[in-house]
């Protein structure tokens, strides 16, 4: 469904992604792995067309998006894809309600006598009763805010979700609830998934694919099993969460 070829971004003198290659299977979850820094949200808002690439190609269906310069055009692209903020994103003055049926009103033509319907449905799709969207978002616990921010994207039906940090914040155990949303939903709706994360046990439960981004380049990419067997000495590193090796030696020497 979505190719990123040779793709380039840089901040003035700061090359953020220097050539990044990446498939995204239509259907599956692809885990973003990579450290503070190493470029995962830029590579996330360039796919939406939030962040102009410096250079390289995003295919969506085998239509480069980068060329795109209508933003009526790259609005309609926009629409295929569902992105949930690393903070949620709630709107404080709306309630739960309001916060999940807001894309409905200028996204879609839904007529708001649909919208109680579909605030109960996307609830329950994230594990939460109708009774929630009465309620403010500083009522919420962070582990139901971010469920109230993914009713939110499933209630404009995306075909793609992005998560950038989906379990920042987040204790164990309401942790390892949004990586079970995340399997569900994509079991239930068919939805292709994006996961930007460090979270390594998440990663091994949800991905399909796991891509490591390591200072603007892809450095390995592949299933959670060879993820689990590689001798990359950085991926190794990271995935064994040690202070010890390639990566820490290259930020002392900086």
């Amino acid at each position: 469904m979505i190719e990123i070829k040779h793709l380039q971004k840089s901040f003035g003198e700061k090359h953020v992604l220097k050539d990044v290659n990446l498939t995204i299977e239509k259907g599956k979850t692809t885990c973003i792995l990579g450290g503070s820094g190493s470029g995962k949200s830029t590579l996330i808002k360039c796919l939406i067309g939030l962040l102009e690439t410096t250079g390289g190609q995003i295919l969506v269906d085998g239509r480069d998006i980068t060329k795109i310069k209508s933003e009526m055009k790259l609005a309609a692209v926009r629409r295929r894809f569902g992105y949930l903020f690393q903070e949620g994103a709630l709107f404080d003055s709306m309630t739960v309600g309001e916060n999940v049926t807001f894309g409905l009103k200028y996204l879609t033509d839904v007529p708001e006598a649909d919208y109680p319907k579909i605030i109960k449905e996307k609830l329950a799709l994230v594990g939460l009763k109708e009774e929630v969207a009465k309620l403010n978002p500083s009522e919420l616990s962070g582990g139901m805010k971010k469920r109230v921010s993914l009713a939110r994207v499933l209630a404009v039906e995306p075909e793609v979700i992005l998560y950038d940090e989906p379990t920042t914040g987040l204790d164990p155990i309401m942790s390892d609830i949004i990586s079970d949303l995340i399997i569900d939903l994509k079991n239930k709706l068919g939805v292709t998934s994006v996961v930007i994360t460090h979270d390594m046990h998440s990663a091994f439960k949800i991905a399909d694919k796991i891509a490591f981004l390591y200072e603007g380049n892809m450095l390995l990419q592949g299933t959670p099993d060879e993820f689990r067997k590689t001798d990359n000495p950085y991926v190794k590193q990271f995935v064994a969460g040690s202070s010890k090796g390639p990566i820490q030696m290259k930020l002392m020497k900086e």
